[in-house]
């Protein structure tokens, strides 16, 4: 199954569908609009049935570098994550050299595996977060960090 998810970029409003497939760099269907009010949007997604699952924060800055697009993604509790988008794996593999990262720590798939990396935490866990906003480490969640 998929999800739907409703983004405030600050300059812009989208309305995304994904479905994790698998866990390889193009795992991930996406079909995403932008839409004017991230309110009215997500009353809609509610008036059909859909019921909010989780309430998210980051932080995202988008960068141009060649033909590629990076992501810098900050989310609470983790430290920041790169994303390299471009048309094949082999050009995001040359991307992430040429910027100095070592393509044998990459992770693929959703940000939950980067949950996983930091604290001892199931995918399904994170999945049921109810929010992740920018306030200090909660106390249910600081016993699970993974030292080192």
């Amino acid at each position: 199954g998929g999800w739907v998810r409703v983004r405030d970029e600050g300059d812009k409003i989208t309305l995304a569908y994904k479905q994790l497939n698998d866990r390889s760099l193009h795992g991930t269907k996406e079909v995403s609009v932008e839409v004017s009010d991230f309110n009215n949007t997500c009353q809609i997604l509610e008036a059909v049935g859909l019921e909010a699952k989780s309430y998210q924060e980051t932080k995202r800055e988008t960068w141009h570098y060649k033909n590629c697009e990076i992501t810098l993604d900050t989310w609470p509790w983790i430290p920041s994550v790169v994303e390299i988008e471009v048309e094949s794996e082999e050009a995001v593999q040359q991307a992430a050299a040429e910027l100095g990262f070592t393509w044998a720590e990459a992770l693929h798939g959703s940000i939950e595996n980067v949950y996983q990396k930091y604290y001892k935490v199931t995918e399904s866990e994170v999945g049921h977060w109810k929010e992740i906003t920018f306030i200090p480490v909660p106390s249910w969640l600081e016993p699970k960090r993974r030292l080192g």
